[in-house]
């Protein structure tokens, strides 16, 4: 029977220390865990995180585990997933008074697959399936939690997107101030899966004036009604510590 390949097994165990770590560790201690030299380590982890297996803070330097591996090993269906964030969304709906909507990424595209109208007699549209513009909430989200080197077509993001998607990842939530709808804005925040990567985007969407300030601050309590639905969200799905 063949050996094993020693490369492969060193970055196996690097992705169950980063797993285990919920983020924690740099590259010093990685190496420590796993018994390797830190140039080494360092080595590995550089081409996990050139594939999109591991993430950097850039702040810290710390490791996480990547959402390349979400798309390789998720069994978490579409169907599953409206499944599990149906009550959640239902009740988001009817507490916040706007419409929810709860997207994932389908290549470069943020596609809703779930949608709740606000509950007034307003007319509105089934938006099931309906492609959303990278500057909405959802998208913000989306794009923040995916390898921007992996999966997608439209190259490298500028320093200012970059720099906006850094600090969603870091405050846990986007806004879309009516950039991809004038007069209308939304608010999101990330649904996590048993792995505790980053599946989908949950939000409201409304006018730009019941959902922000003047100054373009979210209104507190509908943020905290979104971001609570969205932990909520991931606990049924078992992500860790939701």
């Amino acid at each position: 029977m063949p050996g094993s390949v020693q490369s492969i097994e060193r970055a196996a165990a690097i992705l169950q220390v980063v797993a285990g770590s919920g983020g924690t560790l740099g590259v010093t201690d990685i190496a420590e865990a796993v018994g390797l030299a830190k140039t080494t380590a360092h080595s590995l982890l550089r081409t996990l995180l050139l594939v999109g297996f591991v993430e950097q803070d850039p702040a810290t330097g710390r490791y996480s585990l990547g959402t390349a591996l979400l798309r390789l090993g998720s069994s978490l269906d579409t169907n599953e997933l409206r499944a599990r964030a149906s009550n959640w969304a239902d009740a988001l709906a009817a507490r916040s008074g706007h419409a929810v909507r709860l997207a994932t990424l389908s290549g470069d595209e943020v596609v809703v697959v779930h949608h709740v109208f606000r509950p007034d007699d307003s007319a509105q549209l089934l938006e099931v399936g309906t492609a959303l513009p990278p500057s909405s909430a959802l998208g913000k989200v989306l794009l923040a939690h995916s390898h921007p080197h992996t999966g997608s077509r439209s190259g490298p993001r500028p320093p200012a997107v970059a720099a906006e998607l850094g600090e969603v990842r870091a405050r846990g939530w986007a806004a879309d101030r009516a950039e991809a709808n004038p007069g209308f804005g939304g608010i999101a925040a990330p649904v996590r899966g048993a792995g505790g990567l980053v599946v989908a985007a949950l939000g409201v969407s409304g006018t730009r004036s019941a959902l922000f300030d003047a100054a373009g601050v979210p209104r507190p309590l509908v943020l905290s009604m979104v971001i609570d639905a969205a932990h909520a969200v991931s606990r049924e799905l078992g992500a860790p510590g939701a």
